[in-house]
């Protein structure tokens, strides 16, 4: 049998840390990136006699981001314990959410090339996150820093709705981009500020069991995890055709061999040993409160992405790239303030920018520049200082070195030539030095004016104004 006969089930657990100034039940900072350990306290370390006290926008957060993705938000929920004992957790057990989340039953709607198709969300809880253990390869040892544990999360627990690694690159792309137009989460892979864990089994089609599922931890890449997918499907069909048995069991995938690893049994929710937390008290919301986060949700993508197609006439492509991130969606719209041209907006974040993002693997979050500096160098072009050929090479100057694109011109002197005088001149030397192609351009052969262009931007060094060029260039050869 072949993969065709086959049924992919996917279900995934996406952890997003919550972009609150503390930790969800202590006063310690957030901020990542500090020296190890500096950020703790006795009550995220686990201290005896410590005792937790919940940060309200903890909670805030994790019901806009419940009303963003059409859940249901309890009136009434708790905080639970779940234990297991890991280095890098301190008190043996996670302060989580089990039977009564705060949200549940939602769905996130995702394009597929079937159509629109709704993922339904099972719940979304909140928890704190565990610290993160350093490993020295070296030495043979593990250092365990705690600045991380503490920090608030949101997990947000899908239906085993996904039936391949596009509709699961789709789906969180769609889900990234909701938490960050909410602004409950920065959403930086890179940082681990948004990751998930992923669930994958395999039936043939025609059953309504689901098969033995398998789980890889943490993964903050959508890269990775595409790949990942696509091998541990080909591994779990290879194993079922051998005749073999697929093994509840909790994988690690590594991206230079491109294979993943066991690494140890498949807990189940009875393993936790779950129990309310004592020295928590109930979360109960009341209406009022609900209804007041929901009056003040931002504008979402798919409400955005709406507005462009009608405000500034775009494509609906273009429209949804632009939308996919919030981050591309602030840096259009501030930079039309700055350029009021839109369509030329557009086109550079579809084309230019986006090609550079993604060849350096980049999220739109970390682009260097700002709407201002992107907005001037469209009213440069649009003055004539410089051409769109010469703008491209500042664009890329403007992520590796970021600043004004009036600086970069200057220092590299790369200010348009609109003088007629100097045109002029390259003019009439590039016709002197190319008698057969003005001969083959009057014997009707178009093609030749496009060299002689050419010609011309060679010889000043793409600083000639092309619209000049071309327009002198028929003048002389048309008399």
């Amino acid at each position: 049998m072949s993969r065709e006969d086959y049924e992919i089930i996917i279900g995934l657990e996406v952890h997003s840390e919550l972009s609150t100034k503390t930790k969800i039940f202590c006063s310690c900072p957030t901020t990542f990136g500090g020296s190890p350990n500096k950020q703790t306290c006795p009550i995220c370390m686990g201290m005896p006699g410590t005792l937790p006290v919940l940060n309200e926008k903890v909670v805030e957060y994790a019901v806009k981001a419940g009303l963003a993705t059409n859940c249901e938000i309890s009136r009434n929920s708790k905080n639970d314990r779940k234990n297991y004992f890991y280095p890098d957790l301190p008190k043996a057990y996670q302060i989580s959410q089990f039977d009564e989340p705060l949200c549940e039953h939602g769905y996130v709607e995702i394009d597929t090339e079937n159509g629109k198709k709704k993922i339904r969300l099972t719940r979304i809880h909140i928890e704190e996150d565990a610290g993160k253990l350093n490993h020295d390869e070296f030495a043979g040892d593990s250092l365990v820093d705690l600045n991380r544990a503490g920090v608030p999360l949101i997990e947000i627990v899908s239906e085993p709705d996904l039936r391949s690694s596009e509709e699961v690159e789709s789906y969180l792309r769609k889900l990234k981009s909701i938490l960050e137009y909410i602004e409950v989460s920065d959403c930086k892979m890179q940082e681990g500020s948004f990751r998930a864990d992923v669930n994958v089994s395999v039936r043939k089609k025609g059953e309504t069991k689901f098969g033995t599922r398998t789980e890889m931890k943490n993964m903050n890449s959508f890269r990775s995890i595409t790949r990942a997918i696509e091998y541990e499907v080909d591994r779990q069909i290879d194993v079922l055709e051998d005749g073999g048995e697929i093994e509840q069991e909790t994988l690690r995938w590594d991206d230079v061999s491109g294979k993943t690893f066991s690494m140890r049994d498949k807990e189940d929710a009875q393993d936790y040993r779950y129990f309310p937390d004592p020295d928590l008290v109930a979360i109960k919301l009341s209406d009022e409160y609900i209804e007041n986060i929901k009056k003040n949700l931002p504008e979402l993508p798919e409400s955005r992405k709406e507005r462009y197609l009608t405000q500034y006439n775009l494509s609906e492509k273009d429209a949804k790239i632009i939308t996919s991130s919030k981050y591309l969606s602030d840096l259009f719209e501030n930079a039309i303030k700055v350029c009021n041209n839109p369509k030329a907006v557009s086109n550079w974040i579809i084309s230019d920018i986006s090609r550079i993002l993604n060849e350096t693997e980049m999220d739109p979050i970390e682009i260097p520049f700002d709407s201002n500096q992107l907005g001037k160098l469209i009213i440069l072009i649009d003055k004539g200082t410089i051409s769109s050929k010469l703008a491209k090479k500042v664009l890329v100057e403007m992520f590796e070195h970021p600043r004004d694109p009036e600086d970069i011109i200057d220092e590299k002197g790369w200010v348009q030539i609109s003088d007629e005088g100097a045109i002029k001149d390259v003019v009439m030397r590039v016709l002197e030095a190319n008698p057969q192609s003005v001969a083959d351009f009057k014997g009707g052969k178009q093609k030749a004016l496009g060299f002689l262009v050419g010609q011309a931007m060679k010889e000043t060094r793409g600083k000639a104004n092309p619209q000049m060029l071309n327009q002198m260039f028929l003048e002389e050869l048309n008399k």
